[in-house]
């Protein structure tokens, strides 16, 4: 009896393998990495959110959005908590519709969808990588591709699955980092680093706002961080990589409208220090870069009325050009891939090639922050295991 062989053990990889095993299937599963779910264990700093209760298409970037639509019903949230109460894994609800998993570890997901695997009597073949793809699918009665991204290269994201596509003549959309900082060539970020705001953001591409948010915004030394920042990077990193001009626009004060910035700059003004004054209402770092960026002196306590414009409108609205991201390496995840065209948005099979399986990141299909990219991992893995079951049973 051939085997079913599946490329890569993180998310999708390891639910597709399961899923074949509770029907009897032989599975292969191949991992380049010495462990499994490399990328499960550092999600969510540490604690996995690990899917969301609502899912949509709308939550999703990709040359055609609707094709995530047939896997989310056929796999949503309420399918993937039966899976995981069938492996013993407890989740937790947030009232923001975030899932995590009970123990608050991204560890025990691996554990327990491991424990699954080797139970099931999944081949689990570590520090293997495929090289030769039409040699396994020479040897095997499916091949399931769920090798990942370029991002997190450090844990070994790379492009291997988009090589093995491009061999059966599958197109490909260019890839870009995703979830990801920005860089920002100006000298004042050094001095700023580490400070924290919660600000507003907006993404401005070639002079029209194209997204803006609400959150944490850290500084660092070379740029921006924070998950306002992750969550306004897709549009920002795909617009670079058609060279476009970039800029975010932050408020640091969210929560002072001109005016009152105005007033409290005014009540204060002959009493304090420009510095002292920022600094009651914003991060002294930043209050520093703030004054320095706009060349006054920290001690000027005499602020005249063109002082007091100038502070205020760049506190509202501050204005950087977005050199780069910062990279595949610190990516959470990579957008563009196979392109979903060709293939079966019902089985996740090749339209070009029999047998031959596409799930997960390696999939043009991208997600918003906050567990979609997992629900997607888990639904194309599920549609895969599914079809290869009918199939091969």
């Amino acid at each position: 009896m051939k085997k079913i062989s599946i490329i890569g053990a993180g998310a999708s990889g390891l639910l597709c393998a399961i899923f074949c095993a509770r029907k009897s299937l032989q599975v292969d599963l191949y991992e380049q990495n010495s462990k499994l779910g490399k990328k499960i264990l550092v999600s969510g700093n540490g604690r996995c959110n690990i899917t969301n209760t609502k899912l949509s298409s709308e939550n999703y970037f990709s040359n055609k959005p609707s094709f995530v639509k047939y896997a989310l019903d056929r796999f949503g949230y309420k399918e993937f908590s039966e899976f995981c109460n069938s492996i013993g894994l407890a989740l937790d609800v947030k009232d923001d519709a975030k899932v995590y998993p009970l123990s608050n570890e991204a560890k025990s997901v691996v554990t327990l969808l491991e424990s699954e695997a080797k139970r099931l009597g999944v081949n689990i073949f570590t520090d293997t990588k495929i090289t030769d793809i039409k040699a396994l699918l020479k040897n095997s009665s499916a091949v399931v591709i769920a090798t990942g991204s370029q991002a997190a290269s450090h844990l070994g994201g790379n492009d291997d699955g988009l090589e093995f596509a491009k061999i059966y003549g599958h197109k490909i959309q260019p890839s870009y980092p995703s979830l990801v900082q920005f860089e920002v060539k100006h000298k004042i970020f050094k001095k700023m680093a580490g400070a924290k705001v919660s600000a507003g953001a907006k993404l401005i591409i070639n002079n029209k706002q194209y997204d803006s948010n609400k959150g944490d915004i850290l500084f660092t030394a070379y740029g921006l961080s924070g998950f306002s920042i992750l969550d306004i990077s897709q549009g920002a990193s795909l617009a670079m990589m058609q060279g476009k001009k970039v800029q975010v626009n932050l408020d640091i004060l969210p929560s002072f409208s001109n005016k009152e910035l105005s007033t409290h700059i005014t009540n204060n003004t002959n009493k304090l220090s420009i510095i002292d004054i920022l600094s009651g209402v914003m991060p002294s770092k930043i209050a520093r870069g703030l004054l320095e960026y706009l060349q006054i002196d920290t001690h000027t306590k005499n602020i005249n009325a063109n002082l007091k414009k100038k502070i205020t409108q760049t506190t509202k609205n501050w204005t950087f050009e977005i050199d780069d991201t910062h990279g595949y390496r610190h990516a959470e995840i990579a957008g563009g891939g196979v392109d979903v065209a060709e293939i079966d948005n019902k089985t996740m099979e090749s339209l070009k090639q029999n047998n031959l399986y596409f799930c997960g990141e390696v999939v043009d299909v991208i997600g918003e922050r906050g567990g979609y990219n997992f629900a997607w991992a888990w639904a194309s893995g599920f549609l895969a295991s599914q079809s290869i079951i009918e199939n091969h049973s």
